[in-house]
């Protein structure tokens, strides 16, 4: 057992502290924040998660999870600090490592004896080397600290399984003394087997942004896929399910759709360009990347528009603002801006989200939030799906025909077969299905 501290309790810091401590360390999560602190102390989570609340409880309950504000108490009482905090991305695409670096400042001044201190967060190639000079220079002694860079892989919707059950680990350290503390932290993931990679610190930081970038560019590829596939008449889902089926490609991260958001892939793959334009190369894949989930979003609205090309004083009903299911995360989400275009048109937005609505209203109050998916759906000119949550995927066509102004369907996320909706009467468009060749064999308009 480990005394450890988990500075940040956002998404990454609330479910890797919980983890650890599900793994009987001893675990205390630290923030700044007070309103987050004081939920958490009474039973409350600041994020969606799946499985996670039930987690917390049960490590409460057992006297290895503890919250607190004082983060200066829970480094000095701990052997291991994991900073946890956001690292957002500055105006030119880099990254904002402030909150780093000002954890980094109050381990400087609350160290009183060896730690080892652990970068969850994701960082830019070479921060651990930063973390290690700005310990020094704030007069820290060499022989009380060591920095591991330990990256997490989480899945926002499926979090708790992936810390608990992971691909793999990833410690990245210079330090022998660190990398047995880090294998002891993780020494339950031995049982089930779980690979762990051992590495330096700019290579494990490295890892991180590889990874993702490599999943973005799945979603990016398989997104200009489609686009090809309704050009000359191909079905995309048939594509991505025979490419999927090879082992050298498999099938996760192929799904068609209006492109990728989140806390992750937008802004790593966007940190990685940087990170190679400062190494004095250019990043081309993930630029390409990046621009195809851009167009991405704008073809989504073009089939709107295909529809609807006036959207002055029509109303468009929104099924999904979460950037995926599962999730009250709305950074990078498409949604935004389709929101934002349809508004900027002169048109209404009635949207339903099983989880993220009270994150979109801070950001557009003048959409009018409902409570059942089919309350969003009651007198508007077209739908838009935009999050494939299960609860939309059975819905009653005939009833939604019945409550729409006009029976328009844009699929954004594929959850719907073609045939069966045009056979409903819809007009209907989706992503990367040729709709006029299929109103060909069905012989409909």
């Amino acid at each position: 057992m480990k005394k450890i501290a988990m500075v940040g309790v956002g998404y990454v810091g609330l479910v890797s502290g919980t983890g650890l401590a599900d793994f009987g360390n001893e675990v205390v999560c630290a923030d700044i924040d007070g309103k987050k602190i004081d939920m958490l102390n009474n039973g409350q989570l600041p994020i969606y998660e799946p499985g996670l609340l039930e987690l917390v409880e049960k490590n409460v309950d057992k006297g290895r999870l503890k919250f607190t504000t004082d983060v200066e108490s829970a480094i000095r009482k701990s052997e291991v600090i994991f900073i946890a905090v956001p690292t957002p991305p500055m105006d030119d695409g880099g990254v904002d490592l402030s909150y780093v670096f000002d954890v980094v400042d109050r381990i400087a001044s609350a160290i009183n004896e060896f730690k080892v201190v652990v970068t969850k967060s994701t960082v830019p190639v070479g921060t651990g080397d930063e973390i290690k000079k700005r310990l020094l220079e704030k007069g820290v002694d060499r022989k009380l600290f060591e920095v591991v860079s330990n990256p997490e892989f989480l899945r926002e919707g499926s979090a708790v399984n992936d810390f608990m059950r992971p691909d793999r680990v990833v410690i990245g350290t210079e330090s022998e003394k660190a990398l047995e503390i880090m294998r002891d932290i993780y020494r339950p993931l031995y049982l089930i087997e779980t690979p762990i990679v051992a590495t330096d610190v700019r290579t494990a930081e490295m890892i991180k942004y590889a990874s993702n970038a490599f999943l973005a560019t799945k979603i990016s590829f398989i997104n200009e896929i489609a686009n090809i596939c309704e050009r000359v008449g191909a079905d995309v889902q048939v594509v991505a399910k025979a490419m999927g089926l090879d082992g050298r490609i498999s099938s996760k991260f192929l799904h068609a759709g209006p492109g990728f958001g989140g806390s992750c892939f937008p802004k790593d793959t966007l940190a990685l360009t940087k990170i190679a334009e400062k190494a004095g190369i250019k990043a081309q894949i993930v630029e390409a990347v990046i621009d195809v989930n851009k167009k991405q979003r704008q073809r989504i609205l073009e089939k709107l528009l295909k529809f609807v090309p006036k959207l002055k004083g029509k109303t468009i009903g929104l099924l999904g603002l979460s950037f995926k299911p599962n999730t009250d995360d709305i950074r990078e989400s498409p949604a935004i801006y389709i929101i934002k275009e349809i508004l900027e048109r002169g048109g209404k937005v009635k949207a339903y989200d099983p989880e993220a609505m009270d994150e979109m209203r801070k950001l557009f109050p003048q959409v009018t939030y409902v409570s059942t998916s089919y309350d969003a759906l009651k007198d508007v000119d077209a739908m838009i799906i935009l999050t494939e949550w299960n609860e939309f995927r059975n819905m009653d066509l005939d009833f939604i025909k019945s409550v729409m102004k006009k029976p328009i369907i844009v699929d954004a996320r594929n959850i719907y077969d073609p045939a069966a909706v045009l056979k409903k009467g819809f007009l209907y468009e989706c992503v990367g299905r040729s709709i006029e060749r299929i109103k060909e064999k069905l012989n409909v308009g």
